[in-house]
């Protein structure tokens, strides 16, 4: 079994890796593959709408100039996703919205690709505005046909600076909890 993380950060192995990191630790401990995509510095880009998608069927986006039909790729031969973003002015990065929008709109095309695939979204937020970006990014795995899992709270961690939110102490926790039930879960559906 294989998990794949998208971390959407600007900032490559800051706050959103580190979190990302803590639900891996989990993971790995029960023998689940995992590996992490950092968008930063890939200037994905967004979604042009032009339905190529829904016409060719061949589970790739026409737009071929970054990482994004890659992303697809690994999407599909995970067992998991994870979409991880900092909190930018109460939303998700660029970065993660093209990701969203383009892979979405692919897998949508090609009779909900990731369906029945688990996913989990995990935010970083400096004061506020996770729990919208948050719901973003879990609009994705619904549309999508994918099962949701939770942890023993919502999946966010507070810090600004890098390596700040290690201090977040109840955000490292919900992410060993989120790490030990997305295990739980694909076990489940996998075993």
């Amino acid at each position: 079994m294989k998990v794949v993380a998208f971390n959407g950060s600007a900032r490559k192995n800051g706050n959103t890796a580190l979190m990302i990191n803590t639900v891996f630790e989990e993971l790995e401990l029960e023998g689940i593959q995992t590996e992490m995509v950092q968008l930063s510095g890939e200037h994905p880009h967004g979604c042009i709408a032009c339905y190529q998608c829904f016409k060719k069927k061949n589970k790739k986006c026409i737009v071929d100039i970054d990482c994004i039909n890659s992303c697809i790729q690994k999407m599909e031969e995970a067992d998991g996703i994870i979409l991880g973003s900092p909190t930018y002015f109460a939303d998700i990065s660029t970065e993660m919205k093209a990701l969203i929008d383009r892979t979405g709109m692919t897998a949508r095309a090609n009779d909900d690709l990731f369906k029945r695939k688990v996913g989990a979204a995990v935010v970083t937020q400096r004061r506020g505005g996770a729990i919208h970006a948050f719901d973003t990014m879990n609009h994705f795995f619904t549309i999508g046909q994918m099962i949701i899992v939770g942890s023993s709270y919502w999946n966010i961690g507070v810090g600004r600076e890098k390596g700040e939110v290690k201090e977040d102490t109840e955000g490292i926790t919900t992410m060993r909890h989120l790490g030990i039930n997305m295990a739980w879960a694909l076990k489940k559906l996998h075993g």
